[in-house]
């Protein structure tokens, strides 16, 4: 179980950082004003908050061997589930998946609100 859910959080983790770089990039590109770079940034790390909670949502509809998740189980320990009852390792999956994108989406939310906050102390004092 800790190995699903490690190899869930380094899937996720390594879209977030691809997202993370667009975010510092395009305030780093805004920093002429810095009100719109916050604001600009916490408005795009609200949307990927709002796009890991519709992964986290979804999750349990998607078919768990068309994910990434999947792909790094086998590379990690060839056929994990080897004999196993389909419907319960998707079940598991799923599970893990949805409690780790909602994990991560909790943490984005609270980065927006950081950034929405720093963009009115610095449009408050500026």
């Amino acid at each position: 179980m800790d190995t699903i859910r490690t190899l869930a959080d380094l899937s996720i983790r390594r879209g977030c950082a691809f997202a993370a770089l667009a975010i510092v990039l395009t305030m780093m590109s805004l920093s002429f004003d810095p009100a719109l770079a916050f604001r600009a940034g916490g408005a795009m790390a609200a949307l990927l908050c709002l796009g890991l909670a519709l992964a986290g949502w979804w999750a349990p509809q998607r078919d768990m061997r068309r994910t990434e998740l999947w792909m790094l189980l086998r590379g990690a320990a060839g056929d994990p589930f080897r004999g196993a009852p389909r419907g319960e390792v998707q079940a598991l999956l799923a599970a893990v998946l949805r409690e780790r994108l909602l994990w991560h989406a909790e943490r984005v939310g609270l980065a927006a609100l950081a950034l929405g906050f720093l963009a009115l102390l610095v449009r408050a004092g500026g």
